[in-house]
Formats: C-alpha cells, sequence, structure tokens
C-alpha cells in the first residue's frame, strides 16, 4: 500500500510539473498574442494579411518639418505604419499628420514610457543601421539586454526587435528565437546599408536587398522548424523590386526608410509610398491567381 500511494504521489507530482511548465509556455503565448491584439484591426490585419508596409522617417531624424512630410506621404500613401525617432513631439506630429499607428525606434528603453504616454502603439529596439558609420556595433547579448530592460519597463506594449545584421545568418536566426523567448512580438530584420550592389538597375536594386532578403529567409525558416508564428519585418534596402521577395521568403510585412524619407518634396515621397503599396499588392495579386490556377 505504501509503495502505491508513493508511486500514486510521484506520478502526480510529475504531472503538476509537467502541468506548470505547459501552463509557463501557453501563459506566454498568450501575452504575446494578447499583446498583438492591443494594435489596430487596421494593424492586425495587415500582419496577418502579410501586407504591412511600414515607413521609417530615421532613427536619428529629430527634424519635426521632415517627419510631419513623411507622415502624410505615408497616410494618404497607403501606409499601415510609421517608425520615427524616440520622441513624444514627434510622436504627436506623425499621428495628425497620418493618422496611422506610430512605432518608436531607440536603444535606450528607458525614453520608452513617454514616448508611449504621447501616443505611440510600438516600441522597437533598433533600427541599427544608423549607428555602424560611427563605430557602434551590437551584439547578440547587447540586444537580448535591451529586450529584456524594453520588457520590463513596459510589459504590455508591443515590443518590435531588430536582429543585427553584422551577425552570421545562423546567429541572427538564434537571436531571433531568443527575442521571442524574452518577449519581443515583432522581429525585425536589416542590412541595405552595408550592402554594395555592383549591377546597374534592377540586378542592383536585388544586390542591395540581399542580406536583408537572407536574414529573413533564415529567421522565418527557423522560427518554421520551432513552431513559432511571431510575425517578422523585412527592412533596410528594399525597393518596390525586391518587396516581393521579401514576402515570398516569409516576411509578414516590408519596413522602407531612405526611398521615402531622403526625398526632398511631399509629391516625390507621396509617389513613392504608392509605388510601394502598388508592389505589395500585385504580389498578393500574383499568389492569390497562382492559387486559383
Amino acid at each position: 500500500m505504501d509503495i502505491d500511494i508513493s508511486f500514486e504521489l510521484t506520478t502526480k507530482l510529475i504531472f503538476l510539473v509537467f502541468d506548470v511548465v505547459s501552463g509557463t509556455i501557453r501563459l506566454f503565448v498568450g501575452l504575446l498574442m494578447d499583446r498583438l491584439k492591443h494594435l489596430p484591426s487596421s494593424l492586425q490585419n495587415s500582419l496577418e494579411g502579410r501586407c504591412l508596409l511600414k515607413v521609417i522617417s530615421g532613427l536619428s531624424n529629430f527634424d519635426p518639418i521632415s517627419v510631419e512630410m513623411i507622415s502624410s506621404a505615408a497616410g494618404s500613401g497607403g501606409a499601415d505604419l510609421i517608425d520615427v525617432a524616440c520622441d513624444p513631439d514627434l510622436v504627436r506630429i506623425a499621428i495628425e499628420a497620418s493618422d496611422l499607428p506610430i512605432c518608436v525606434s531607440a536603444v535606450e528603453p528607458e525614453l520608452f514610457p513617454e514616448v508611449v504616454d504621447a501616443g505611440a502603439s510600438i516600441i522597437e529596439i533598433g533600427n541599427f543601421d544608423s549607428f555602424y558609420p560611427k563605430g557602434r556595433f551590437f551584439s547578440a547579448k547587447d540586444v537580448l539586454d535591451l529586450t529584456k530592460q524594453s520588457r520590463k519597463i513596459l510589459p504590455e506594449v508591443v515590443l518590435s526587435v531588430t536582429v543585427p545584421h553584422v551577425l552570421p545568418l545562423d546567429q541572427q536566426a538564434q537571436l531571433a528565437v531568443d527575442l521571442v523567448d524574452a518577449g519581443a512580438d515583432l522581429i525585425q530584420t536589416e542590412g541595405g546599408t552595408s550592402s554594395r550592389p555592383f549591377s546597374p538597375g534592377s540586378l542592383g536594386l536585388i544586390e542591395k536587398a540581399a542580406p536583408t532578403l537572407a536574414a529573413t529567409s533564415s529567421i522565418v525558416g527557423n522560427f518554421l522548424r520551432e513552431g513559432i508564428k511571431t510575425p517578422v519585418i523585412c527592412a533596410s534596402g528594399l525597393s518596390a523590386i525586391t518587396i516581393p521577395m521579401a514576402l515570398a521568403v516569409g516576411a509578414s510585412g516590408v519596413g522602407v526608410g531612405s526611398l521615402v524619407n531622403r526625398l526632398g518634396d511631399q509629391l516625390e515621397m507621396l509617389a513613392a509610398v504608392r509605388r510601394l503599396r502598388e508592389a505589395i499588392w500585385s504580389d498578393q495579386t500574383f499568389i492569390a491567381k497562382s492559387l486559383k490556377d
């Protein structure tokens, strides 16, 4: 009888431990999904439909006139999201000019609460591209620590994290998994600023986008193997030519910066955003037609 009781208690303990671990996993996944559900429905639909277009004004762009122009063009041109530097005033300007959800990028987590109070829907660790010319680089540990700090400060806010392209592809893929485990809701790639295309025309545009496309493919592939459903945003170095490629390798959306923010005229910005949106629509139309055929 004592042996039976001992066995029964041991068995129950084992299942209790298993249930606790499983419950922790379910709780984590539930929290992640709940955070994404806090986003505006239009943004959720774009992520689920894998057609999100984010216009990036620039991590170092604190010019209110420039941000207003970019935001207005993004709103009128069909973008889903605007990424601005970490400044409450810029958040308010971008919202008023575009009527779109705002993502705020920084590498100092303590700055995030103020911009969230100003109306930002998403906080983001990144974009790192602007730091490389200054000689500042971010290791996997650096990014993971920043992610943990951000999640601790704002546990309920949607958090996007950029994976540094200076890491080898296998390390980028593993870091993305670690970032999701640490609380990241969205993963973003980069790489366009370091690429050196040597061909003219469309081939040169493909060469420029190659690093971020490769990173997206590696991360998405690893997510599929691990059973992770976190959306991946392919960004940096993209164009209307390469956006369909980003979506083809599994991105849920794309982020475009210099193709828009370096233009000096608002009408040119608007035309650029519309071309990017049309590139996404044409890709979706092609896929739908292929499935139908």
